[in-house]
């Protein structure tokens, strides 16, 4: 399904982009990697099947012309592209009252936009060969509401929007959405996020809560993700609670916060 495919991944240099690279490496698939971190890169490159196609790039998923820049060059270095996965992201931690209108900008500049930019960018030359797919990393926060989680949720919840807009959207064009959402997986999310600026006392709890759910490795995610891709999935849960809290939200959808507050 995967050999010979081209598969473009941001957020390559660490937590899931990372292993979503090595394992679509040791599939077959060639690999148009990219990651604002150079470092981060490299060591995913050094990590790869020896012989894997692989490419990498440096991106900030949150500049516009230079994810539609990016578009072209991989196209025109790879020829096609068949696989978007829309993984780059970052945290910020803060409650509403403390954080401010730039911070949600940032926030939501990765997280929403750079998803946006890569949908927009891959979408058409997908549509013109009439085969792809669009794989949005949206988030378990993408599901419930968590506090001082306010403009993670926000980007989280509108990726689920988005990509749930293509599921309509994309029937009968050989092109297909997937919308995964990832729960308490551990990454580096927390290293590349930053709490608000005037962050205080419950910033600092309920990031410590946050911090002790990331428990799944990242590697099972992307088995998860791979494996979720095989059978044709629409939506894809992975990693801690994250089936837990998907049927949460739906059988309780006024009340699970109160149950959150418990879990937690």
């Amino acid at each position: 399904m995967f050999e010979n495919k081209v598969v473009v991944i941001t957020g390559a240099g660490s937590g899931i982009g990372r292993a979503l690279a090595v394992q679509f490496a040791e599939v077959g698939a060639r690999l148009a990697l990219s990651d604002i971190n150079a470092a981060g890169l490299e060591e995913t490159l050094t990590q790869l099947a020896p012989g894997a196609d692989a490419r990498a790039y440096l991106l900030d998923v949150s500049a516009r012309d230079a994810v539609f820049a990016h578009a072209d060059e991989v196209l025109r270095d790879f020829g096609a592209v068949h696989y978007v996965i829309n993984n780059a992201g970052a945290t910020v931690v803060g409650s509403v009252a403390n954080t401010g209108i730039d911070e949600y900008e940032w926030q939501l500049n990765i997280n929403l936009y750079g998803v946006l930019y890569g949908t927009k960018a891959f979408l058409p030359m997908l549509l013109r060969q009439a085969e792809g797919c669009i794989v949005n990393i949206s988030s378990i926060f993408g599901l419930f509401a968590y506090p001082c989680q306010s403009a993670y949720n926000m980007s989280k919840f509108a990726v689920r929007g988005l990509t749930e807009c293509l599921w309509q959207e994309l029937r009968g064009t050989g092109v297909r959405a997937v919308c995964v959402h990832p729960g308490g997986i551990r990454t580096n999310i927390e290293r590349a996020g930053r709490r608000v600026k005037l962050a205080g006392e419950l910033e600092g709890i309920f990031a410590d809560k946050a911090h002790k759910l990331l428990v799944t490795p990242p590697e099972q995610c992307a088995t998860d993700i791979i494996v979720g891709l095989r059978k044709g999935k629409k939506r894809i849960l992975t990693g801690h609670l994250s089936r837990t809290t998907f049927w949460l939200v739906r059988l309780l959808p006024n009340a699970y916060p109160a149950i959150l507050r418990w879990l937690g």
